[in-house]
């Protein structure tokens, strides 16, 4: 069976679920490549690497859409990304394990474009709350059932 990629937006990926994506990396023996705009230490294995791309906006997106395959992984919170990714037929889930894919992204882009609007009206609404324990579960949840299908 061909093995897929794990492709992580590392930027502002958790160090909690990078450690979940390295242990099944190697337990899956499925290539992880975690991108981002600035030097990641990733643990020595022959099935986990990084990329550092240059500064700048969508600098690493762009590098991500560029080279995902169809049926491969991203790991992104990333709205406008993942709805590029899912026109390329990638799977998208959240550092929280939250899937995006053509059921739900428009409405995902939706909303972010409303909240956006809200923001930049002067209305505060907080950010996200901290990851906790049951968001961990949940993002390991969602990768399992992504490797059973196709690692």
């Amino acid at each position: 069976m061909l093995k897929h990629t794990i492709w992580v937006d590392a930027d502002a990926c958790p160090n909690a679920i990078k450690e979940t994506l390295f242990k099944a990396a190697n337990r899956k023996e499925i290539a992880l490549i975690l991108v981002a705009n600035h030097y990641i230490k990733v643990p020595p294995s022959k099935w986990i690497s990084s990329i550092q791309v240059e500064s700048g906006f969508d600098v690493a997106d762009d590098y991500i859409v560029e080279q995902v395959k169809p049926n491969d992984l991203v790991i992104t919170s990333d709205i406008p990304l993942a709805a590029e990714l899912i026109e390329k037929n990638a799977q998208v889930i959240t550092a929280r394990g939250d899937i995006f894919d053509k059921s739900n992204i428009k409405q995902k882009l939706n909303m972010r474009d409303f909240m956006d609007t809200l923001r930049s009206s002067g209305e505060h609404s907080g950010g996200q709350a901290a990851m906790n324990a049951k968001d961990k579960q949940t993002f390991a949840n969602a990768l399992d059932r992504y490797l059973a299908k196709h690692a």
